[in-house]
């Protein structure tokens, strides 16, 4: 009997290195496809085309074929032109949360079809469980707390979770650089990734900056009366909570509490404004049923570092959702993503308005 095929997205990274190697013993054919994303206009540092050559290279000790799926003018217009629209608006995007269901995944499923795999598969530290009674798929999160990805995949179609795999979902990263490293694979000490992937020095503005051709908007810093403080950067530069790198000296701490990208101005305060208990959202994905009609609990993250809090979700006759916390939050982010959970299963999420 032949072996079932998996299409298998390969970073260069360790975990999805891993993730081929655990696919493998789980007697699954292997093909490894990395997605070129961006070319040389955009990636200045070589950072990506470093990636292919780590993935390629891990594919070939594996023994396992490698694809490359050239989705750079999905990616730009997906994705790159969302992220410089969206910090022009003076909102803080998560591209990650975007490119998965609009990029990455579609990449995936749509190089399957054509290369006969029964399903696609990621490093993701993410569980899919499936219920044989009801036939449904169940997003959860991974078993390690510390290393759970689940927040950046909420916008995945229910159709598609039948045909995913996240090897990693039951380890932790010790284990996984154990596991690449008894495979004799010099990527098992290669560093993760802390920043964005197409920022990899976590230079927003530079990045903006190369690829518009333009500064941004710049303005003033101001008090909450509207007081001048000082010019700034350009509001690519900053974020609602930011205190570090403001670059002006008010006598104590000051936060980023607003930033207004019609007037370019962005308001300072000693951050007593930061906590709020109610945020909008929209659009918003349902993964684990039909959209819901009343209010109901949750467990709610607003940012990918956030611990889980409990809220009480409502929909909005505009198709988003009004969310209520149990306790005030601090800095929720417009741009940013809230996530909702019912204990470990993923019920879905929209964007912070």
């Amino acid at each position: 009997m032949s072996k079932q095929k998996v299409l298998l997205g390969m970073s260069g990274g360790v975990d999805s290195t891993a993730a081929a190697l655990l696919l493998q013993r789980q007697g699954y054919e292997v093909i490894g496809a990395t997605l070129r994303l961006q070319d040389e206009a955009t990636e200045a540092s070589g950072h990506a085309l470093r990636d292919i050559g780590d993935a390629r290279a891990a594919a070939d000790k594996l023994g396992i074929r490698h694809i490359i799926l050239d989705w750079r003018s999905r990616f730009r217009e997906k994705v790159l032109d969302y992220f410089a629209a969206e910090y022009d608006r003076g909102r803080t995007p998560n591209p990650c949360v975007v490119c998965n269901p609009t990029v990455k995944f579609p990449a995936l499923l749509e190089a399957a079809d054509r290369e006969g795999a029964a399903y696609i598969a990621t490093g993701h530290y993410a569980r899919i469980i499936p219920e044989p009674r009801t036939g449904r798929h169940r997003l959860c999160r991974a078993l390690s707390p510390a290393r759970d990805q689940s927040y950046a995949l909420f916008g995945l179609s229910p159709a598609w979770l039948p045909r995913i795999l996240f090897p990693l979902g039951d380890c932790d990263k010790p284990q996984v650089r154990e596991l690449a490293a008894q495979a004799g694979l010099a990527i098992s000490q290669k560093a993760d990734s802390q920043d964005i992937c197409f920022v990899p020095d976590g230079d927003y503005g530079a990045f903006l900056e190369r690829y518009t051709g333009s500064p941004g908007p710049s303005g003033s810093f101001v008090d909450t009366r509207g007081n001048i403080l000082g010019r700034h950067k350009g509001i690519r530069h900053y974020t609602v909570g930011q205190r570090k790198g403001l670059g002006v000296s008010l006598g104590a701490p000051a936060f980023v509490e607003r930033i207004d990208a019609a007037t370019g101005s962005i308001t300072l305060s000693g951050g007593e404004n930061l906590f709020t208990g109610t945020l909008f959202a929209r659009p918003v994905n349902w993964l684990a049923s039909a959209e819901p009609e009343h209010p109901f609990p949750v467990q709610a993250k607003v940012r990918y570092a956030h611990s889980p809090q409990p809220a009480t979700v409502c929909l909005q006759r505009d198709g988003g959702v009004r969310v209520e916390f149990a306790e005030k939050q601090r800095a929720v982010t417009p741009g940013q993503a809230v996530v909702f959970y019912d204990r470990d299963e993923l019920l879905g999420g929209g964007l912070i308005l």
